[in-house]
């Protein structure tokens, strides 16, 4: 086991945010549930956050990222997402729970990523 240097946020997302998924002229024929869109949370790892004060400090850098991703997840028309992305509309949407400590359990293969773009271009092909 491996202590990382990084710390870990989960995305949880809330009513506003599921109210919008199922405004979308693609919805499913059923209603996507609180439950059901919170059924698979999104993790970010972050640089060590020692604190509260370093999460507000991180998630004022970065709401911006994390909201459009989460809406990419669900909708990559970027037109259908809400208008005037701020502060604000993303604590309506998202909740955040910080993981402080983050750990590696996979003794064999190393750690590896992608950047977004990519990982969309594999997914397109």
């Amino acid at each position: 086991m491996k202590m990382l240097n990084r710390s870990a946020i989960s995305v949880r997302l809330k009513q506003p945010f599921v109210d919008w998924v199922n405004g979308l002229d693609n919805a499913q024929e059923e209603t996507v549930t609180l439950a059901e869109a919170n059924q698979e949370a999104t993790v970010y790892l972050v640089p060590e956050l020692d604190g509260p004060e370093d999460l507000g400090a991180l998630l004022e850098e970065r709401y911006l990222d994390i909201l459009e991703n989460e809406w990419l997840s669900w909708e990559e028309d970027s037109r259908l997402w809400p208008d005037n992305p701020d502060r604000e509309l993303f604590d309506r949407m998202i909740e955040i729970e910080p993981s402080f400590m983050a750990f590696d359990l996979d003794e064999q293969a190393p750690l590896m990523g992608l950047p977004m773009d990519e990982v969309l271009d594999l997914e397109a092909d």
